[in-house]
């Protein structure tokens, strides 16, 4: 008989991997976690880990079981809620992973509103530009940026027609001069982050149906894409980047945008998570009210006199070249 205990600490050992971190977390000796995993892996007869003095990994049999162990659960603890709390009312504990910048500055103050409508909720946020593995890591949903290519994800979007955008400041722009066409953008400060381990260093553009990649350069780079914009905003550099990220710096004069009449890479926002079944209440809710906040700031990208005043002002893509 599969003990509840043991599929909880098999899932916290895989997502930590480590026996020791699940231990202390639990607060439990660290045999106690090797002799749940050990009864699990008799109960199943399948080896889940493959260990040594030094790393701990999931065999191919334990990648496989994970995503029922969490499955299971997730059920477990939505039969709980149920019970404790009645049928309709939203409750328990959500844990979200999101990007560093539009986690604090565009969508905290919707996710604190529905906290603050739900009292019975807890919260876990985890700001950081590392994608979250939402079958690994310990979290329920991740709102993520880009064309997802994990087709076992099950998604749910949030602003489909968002786009990277160049952008700096007036000041630095006065300074350096305004760049004419793309190949400008290798004359220029171009400030760099870190996503996911890696530079993203190779900006890409949607020209006359392909793809136009350059490699820019940067005496700056950070690992947090937040402190990427707000150096663009104390006139370091260039920055290209979510419109919904820089949004309320163009709208409020802090940014300008740069050749507005060439478009931007494609990065739509959606709410992910590795099964149907975690799209809880609380989750629809909350997808339902950040989708509206992103529709309204996607929209402006259309709008925005920062696009329609610089098509007129500046010259065309083609009288530049």
């Amino acid at each position: 008989m599969i003990r509840l205990e043991d599929v909880t600490l098999f899932v916290r050992a895989a997502a930590l991997g480590s026996f020791s971190s699940a231990a202390r977390e639990a607060d439990i000796l660290l045999g106690q976690v090797s002799a749940a995993v050990n009864r699990l892996e008799r109960d199943l007869n399948k080896r889940l880990f493959a260990r040594s003095t030094r790393s701990l990994r999931l065999t191919a049999e334990g990648e496989t079981w994970l995503p029922y162990a969490q499955e299971m659960l997730n059920i477990v603890q939505a039969g709980s809620e149920r019970l404790q709390g009645g049928e309709h009312e939203i409750q328990g504990e959500l844990k979200i992973a999101v990007p560093s910048d539009i986690g604090r500055n565009v969508v905290l103050p919707v996710i604190t509103a529905f906290c603050e409508k739900h009292p019975k909720v807890s919260l876990r946020l985890y700001l950081s530009d590392q994608v979250s593995d939402v079958f690994r890591d310990p979290v329920d949903v991740a709102i993520r940026y880009g064309v997802l290519e994990n087709s076992s994800y099950v998604a749910l979007p949030l602003a489909e027609d968002n786009r990277r955008v160049l952008a700096a400041s007036p000041a630095y722009l006065a300074k350096h001069g305004r760049p004419q066409k793309l190949d400008d953008l290798l004359l220029h400060h171009c400030l760099l982050y870190t996503l996911n381990g890696h530079v993203y260093d190779k900006w890409s553009f949607p020209e006359n149906g392909v793809r136009r990649q350059l490699t820019v350069s940067s005496r700056m780079m950070c690992d947090d894409a937040d402190l990427a914009r707000r150096w663009a905003v104390a006139d370091m550099g260039i920055i290209y980047k979510s419109w919904i990220d820089i949004s309320a710096d163009v709208l409020a004069g802090r940014l300008e945008i740069l050749l507005p009449e060439q478009p931007g890479e494609a990065v739509p926002l959606s709410l992910i998570c590795p099964h149907r079944k975690q799209f809880s209440p609380a989750v629809r809710e909350l997808h339902g009210l950040l989708r509206e906040h992103l529709k309204a700031i996607t929209a402006l990208m259309r709008t925005s006199p920062a696009f329609l005043t610089g098509k007129q002002a500046r010259p065309s893509a083609n009288e530049s070249a």
